[in-house]
């Protein structure tokens, strides 16, 4: 164990080291979880004409495994709090290996909604929600890159799945190839071996150094746990005592923390992103079966999700550079609603592009859009709530946006088995992320509006009780002066005693 810092505080997020390895399995388990639906889409045409289904039906596959991915996020939050990121994700990728397996014994659609849907959906959640939640304990100065490589991900796993897909379904069969991907799916087991627990470490240094009874320590440590105790931090033993005194609720509320709903940045963005997602995923899943419809051969439909998946490989990556400098990273959430209204402005000019090479364009304009957006999701909540809340904000915001996600592609579907035409799915997807990105920009100004006039009533009444703290405006004000300060960054002490304050005095809340 090694010894103690000589200022006496507790290691922070390294930013580096065995981070990157963390980053890497973080880009396995997120490339699956977000590329995977989305490279199903492959043999929906097959599966559409082998069950007789319609093509809102078939949507539902890919509809189901989104929506629980999203709507199992508290539950996978809950799981992490209590077991911590590697058990969790190891556990998932079993469930997504058990899911398709199962699904290549399917003989109806309705099985296919359980075994791919609900089955597949759970593990691919266990994947997601760790291994962004783990980032965040590893990385503070370097978040935004860190993010931006592992959501990487995703393109990279869909530029790799799209063609194998079409490659495994012309030589095993959809029965087959779910066999096999099945067998790929339980590499997120490996991936999830390398999320070696940060916080434990912090826990033994504590311990240590009270031990020591070094007299300006023990001091500076009882205080700290003095300010730190509150409902949601309970010491081990009082926690015990009272575990069996607690109702359902009192016990959900200490993973989850509810009073995220009074908080006006956090109400902003889940408001934003629950209409965004309702056209998020509904051109990836219908564009193969649109190149398809309109005469264009199997592997030149599954190679236009290989050409957006390279550009979002990109994409994410720069994305996450151009988010971290100084220009940027203060009003990051402009930034976030400019990606969404311009990936809606693809959507609404997709249907004016004739012919292979008009899809092309639009898959690399679409490419761009949505490699922005996804590099930018988790890392604009953060910036709003602070790291100290972060998890359980990702458990409350996924399941909102499982509803939308869920109905996204299935009104697609219907639009299309009404009139006969991909364009009004295509031009219904892009008026709703143009009003999501729009609304976004207005209400984001109107905060930081807000934000700028309480800090100055606080410096008027110069209440020392009162002082800013990371939340909303986590890069507005501090990031710089942060980022020049000597030593660990945001020690977790540190981190969860202005957490505590932040709650107590209700900043930036409405």
């Amino acid at each position: 164990m090694p010894p103690p810092t000589p200022t006496g505080r507790a290691p922070g997020p390294p930013d580096g080291g065995w981070g990157w390895a963390v980053v890497f399995g973080a880009f396995i388990s997120i490339g699956f979880a977000y590329a995977f639906p989305k490279g199903l889409a492959i043999f929906f045409k097959e599966i559409q004409d082998f069950f007789g289904t319609s093509y809102s039906e078939i949507a539902w596959v890919s509809s189901i495994m989104l929506a629980t991915t999203y709507g199992a996020g508290p539950i996978s939050s809950i799981l992490v709090n209590r077991y911590g990121s590697r058990p969790v994700v190891i556990f998932g990728g079993l469930l997504c290996g058990i899911g398709m397996v199962s699904a290549a014994f399917c003989t109806s659609i309705l099985q296919l909604y359980i075994c791919v849907g609900f089955i597949t959906g759970f593990g691919l959640a266990l994947n997601l929600q760790p291994s962004v939640i783990i980032i965040g304990k590893y990385f503070l100065k370097r978040r935004p890159i860190a993010n931006g490589l592992a959501m990487a991900g995703s393109p990279v796993m869909l530029c790799t799945l799209a063609p194998l897909n079409q490659f495994l379904f012309d030589n095993f069969g959809w029965r087959g190839s779910f066999l096999i991907l099945g067998a790929i799916l339980l590499n997120c087991c490996v991936a999830g071996a390398l999320f070696r627990p940060i916080g434990p470490a912090t826990v033994s240094v504590k311990t240590q150094m009270t031990e020591e009874g070094k007299g300006a320590l023990k001091e500076e440590v009882t205080e700290d746990a003095m300010e730190m105790s509150s409902p949601t931090d309970v010491p081990m033993e009082n926690k015990t005592e009272e575990e069996g005194g607690k109702d359902c609720c009192e016990k959900i509320n200490q993973y989850l923390d509810f009073s995220l709903f009074k908080h006006r940045g956090f109400l902003i963005y889940l408001i934003g992103n629950v209409l965004m997602f309702l056209g998020f995923f509904a051109p990836i899943v219908f564009l193969a079966p649109y190149a398809k419809h309109i005469g264009i051969d199997e592997y030149s439909a599954a190679f236009l999700l290989s050409i957006l998946a390279i550009v979002d490989m990109i994409a994410r990556p720069t994305t996450g550079i151009i988010a971290n400098s100084k220009w940027v990273r203060p009003r990051i959430q402009y930034f976030f609603s400019f990606s969404i209204a311009f990936n809606g402005t693809c959507h609404l000019l997709c249907p004016l592009a004739s012919g292979y090479t008009g899809l092309v364009v639009y898959s690399i304009f679409f490419g761009l859009a949505f490699g922005m957006v996804c590099a930018m999701l988790f890392e604009t909540l953060m910036d709003l709530v602070g790291a100290a809340r972060f998890t359980s904000a990702v458990g409350l915001v996924t399941i909102a946006e499982c509803c939308t996600i869920l109905l996204g592609p299935p009104i697609g579907g219907t639009l299309i088995d009404t009139f006969g035409d991909y364009k009004y799915m295509f031009i219904k997807c892009g008026a709703v992320m143009v009003l999501a990105g729009t609304f976004l920009f207005i209400m984001n100004y109107y905060n930081y509006r807000m934000l700028a006039k309480e800090e100055k009533e606080r410096k008027v009444k110069g209440d020392p009780k009162e002082d800013p703290v990371r939340t909303e405006n986590e890069g507005k004000n501090n990031w710089n002066k942060e980022t020049a300060q000597d030593g660990p960054e945001l020690e977790p002490l540190r981190e969860e005693r202005e957490g505590l304050k932040k709650e107590v005095n209700g900043t930036n809340e409405v």
